[in-house]
């Protein structure tokens, strides 16, 4: 009879076999998100940005920007660092501390 923890390792294996589809998919979004935020960052290397902004030097739509940049601020990556004609601007976190 296999230990506990064969079992267990039998079981995992199955599983992501069953899944890889699914797997391939999460990593692709994944990666796919990483790269708009890569993108993001650089755009704001030269100063803080508006959403607006963002989106028009990287040619993403507004909503995307937005949606990437609030998730980046929930991570402390980014900071709002005052308005512009009621935008909000962003900073990368390690130029605001600057």
């Amino acid at each position: 009879m296999k230990s506990s923890t064969e079992n267990r390792a039998a079981l995992l294996k199955s599983l992501r076999e069953q899944h890889q589809t699914s797997v391939n998919a999460t990593q692709a979004l994944l990666k796919e998100l990483q790269a708009v935020r890569k993108v993001i960052r650089q755009v704001m290397q030269a100063g803080s940005k508006t959403i607006p902004e963002i989106a028009a030097t990287t040619n993403l739509p507004t909503d995307q920007v937005l949606w990437h940049v609030i998730a980046m601020k929930k991570y402390n990556l980014v900071t709002e660092t005052g308005l512009d004609d009621g935008y909000y601007r962003y900073s990368l976190v390690e130029d605001a501390k600057r």
